[in-house]
């Protein structure tokens, strides 16, 4: 017995989970990498200002991200990816005062308001809160350890400015996104979940983009 095209059931996709995000998120990866403000920033042709207020705005990411990961530490999707030793929020609280912000005085960009309430409405889906994760997180790794090179080289910036990109308790930082990717590939999701996942993880760079943009015109302006 042969099925026509029109009534075949769909072939599910493979892949592991780690290697349908790559996929997946590579164009909207790429758009947000290649925004304006982030060219700019990262070719020298800015000021450490534009950094400062760049840290400012992860604040809010950061702060919402490991709020809702606390919530859902005790979910086993959520928990496979959260470790203590990414934790960014309190070295970025550390950069800000060491760059003469304090964070209780600033406020969200309008895309970073709506990138948080993204970030927060994920509380009842863990599979999509691993999207905010790894986006964030992942890219903290890669790289978020050029950033920092480049906001030495352009801008003087020292260790006590840029401690949001250390990561002392992780010593071999290849070996742990191998080690994150294993732990992403073995996540209990069945494909539903997967697809939320990976449709979460493209909104994802999609609220950075917009946030770069937010950027860009709050400079201009």
């Amino acid at each position: 017995m042969t099925t026509s095209p029109d009534t075949a059931s769909p072939v599910a996709d493979s892949r592991p989970i780690s290697a349908r995000l790559r996929a997946a998120t590579a164009v909207a990866h790429e758009r947000a990498e290649s925004a304006t403000f982030v060219d700019d920033l990262m070719s020298g042709r800015l000021d450490a200002g534009q950094y400062t207020s760049l840290a400012a705005q992860l604040y809010f990411v950061y702060r919402a991200l490991e709020q809702v990961g606390d919530d859902l530490s005790d979910d086993p999707v959520a928990a496979a990816v959260l470790d203590d030793k990414l934790r960014r929020l309190p070295r970025l609280h550390a950069d800000l005062v060491s760059l003469g912000i304090d964070p209780a005085g600033i406020t969200p960009l309008p895309a970073v308001a709506r990138y948080v309430e993204a970030i927060e409405a994920t509380r009842d889906d863990a599979a999509r809160y691993v999207a905010h994760h790894y986006t964030r997180y992942l890219g903290d790794l890669s790289g978020g350890q050029v950033v920092a090179h480049r906001m030495r080289q352009h801008y003087g910036l020292d260790d006590t400015a840029l401690s949001f990109y250390a990561f002392d308790g992780i010593d071999k930082l290849k070996r742990y996104k191998d080690s994150y990717r294993d732990r992403l590939d073995a996540l209990p999701l069945d494909d539903a979940a997967v697809e939320r996942l990976v449709e979460e993880a493209i909104s994802a760079f999609g609220h950075n983009q917009a946030m770069f943009g937010d950027l860009d015109h709050d400079r201009a302006a």
